[in-house]
């Protein structure tokens, strides 16, 4: 009996996937055990004859959030062609088995990737872990390893260099995230703006090595198998460009206390970044630049999700505790960059009578559930 919570579509178009006699039958595992905000993951186990075998394989569907989104443009092929580039390297990230790029299937596309062991940590770090110093070193260390990996990625043998030559990353991050900016906000945003400005006065030459990016850079985009990397996921903002801003990202979320990195034993950002150093060889500067990149991208990046939950595309009320947390990163950058004056943020809250009408609901909810 077929599972209702596997849409029919769906499991019509993975036996498609498989020659007629497979016999392929489809599996509800859950809804993937990740906290990010922008990917809709569906676990699923497939089961299926071949050879005279049967063949059991656990996977994840990953499908294109709708539009409009908090990373827009959300490039599916982009997606796919950095994960099957990543397939016969050091990184390791899960293997892309379909991509349906049309929509047909479910109304947007999606691929289908191989789910890879382990757990990502974001939110809460369990307590078997966190009272483990020489556990969270090694996690700690384990995750600089994968980072150093994706730079070191051969970009022509993968056929990655295709991403782009990387050679003008940093102005096209500045003009990307200053367009995103300007279509999303109500009125003047004084502290980001100033921080913009700065950022186009100071901007440094770039590295002079250019390699794979993953862009979202973060603890929490990595899962853990006994203590080592087992997966990278997250591939939306990877990109040919400069490693610094892979590392500048990193520093603005290293010490996060939902994240392993920040538990007792873990690296330092300073040791973090000899580590990284050691194993690539790459000169690490302008760290305070990157940083401060980092914390404009992220500051837009919340802008977008506030503005998405003011016009009623999201609930989610997490959108509403990263907007009222959002000066802490442009007053942070702009100290990075030698600016003490203390600036307003503007409107980058979602009004008032909006919120209020989302916790309401989440209130009625939680108590009809109670009940």
């Amino acid at each position: 009996m077929a599972d209702p919570r596997v849409p029919e579509p769906l499991v019509l178009w993975l036996r498609e996937q498989l020659p007629p006699d497979a016999g392929l039958q489809v599996e509800y595992a859950g809804p993937a055990g990740l906290v990010g905000y922008s990917a809709e993951l569906l676990m699923l186990t497939l089961t299926w004859q071949a050879d005279g075998a049967t063949h059991r394989r656990d996977v994840v569907i990953r499908l294109c959030p709708p539009s409009p989104g908090l990373l827009e443009p959300y490039d599916m092929a982009r997606q796919v062609a950095v994960l099957r580039g990543l397939e016969h390297t050091d990184v390791r990230s899960p293997k892309v088995l379909w991509f349906e790029e049309t929509g047909k299937v479910l109304g947007r596309p999606l691929y289908v990737m191989e789910r890879l062991g382990g757990r990502a940590y974001e939110g809460t770090v369990p307590e078997e872990i966190a009272g483990n110093p020489a556990l969270v070193r090694r996690m700690s260390e384990g995750f600089i390893e994968q980072l150093a990996a994706i730079h070191q990625v051969d970009i022509d043998a993968t056929g990655l260099a295709a991403l782009g030559d990387g050679r003008t990353y940093l102005s096209d991050q500045l003009d990307h995230w200053t367009s995103e900016m300007h279509r999303v906000q109500r009125a003047p945003l004084p502290g980001l703006e100033r921080l913009l400005a700065e950022l186009r006065a100071q901007q440094p030459t770039r590295s002079e090595r250019i390699c794979l990016l993953h862009g979202d850079a973060k603890p929490g985009n990595v899962a853990y198998l006994d203590g080592e990397v087992s997966a990278v996921f997250d591939w939306e903002m990877a990109a040919i460009g400069d490693p610094m801003a892979d590392l500048g990202y990193l520093q603005v979320l290293w010490n996060t206390r939902i994240y392993v990195t920040a538990q007792p034993g873990a690296l330092s950002f300073d040791e973090a970044v000899a580590h990284y150093a050691s194993l690539t060889g790459y000169p690490v500067h302008d760290l305070d630049w990157y940083h401060a990149l980092a914390c404009y991208k992220t500051c837009v990046i919340v802008l977008v999700a506030s503005m998405l939950f003011d016009a009623g595309h999201s609930d989610d009320l997490r959108f509403v505790f990263m907007a009222r947390n959002l000066d802490v990163f442009f007053q942070r950058a702009l100290r990075l960059l030698g600016v003490d004056e203390t600036l307003d943020a503007g409107p980058v809250l979602p009004r008032p009578e909006r919120i209020a009408q989302v916790e309401t609901a989440a209130v009625a909810a939680t108590t009809t559930t109670a009940h």
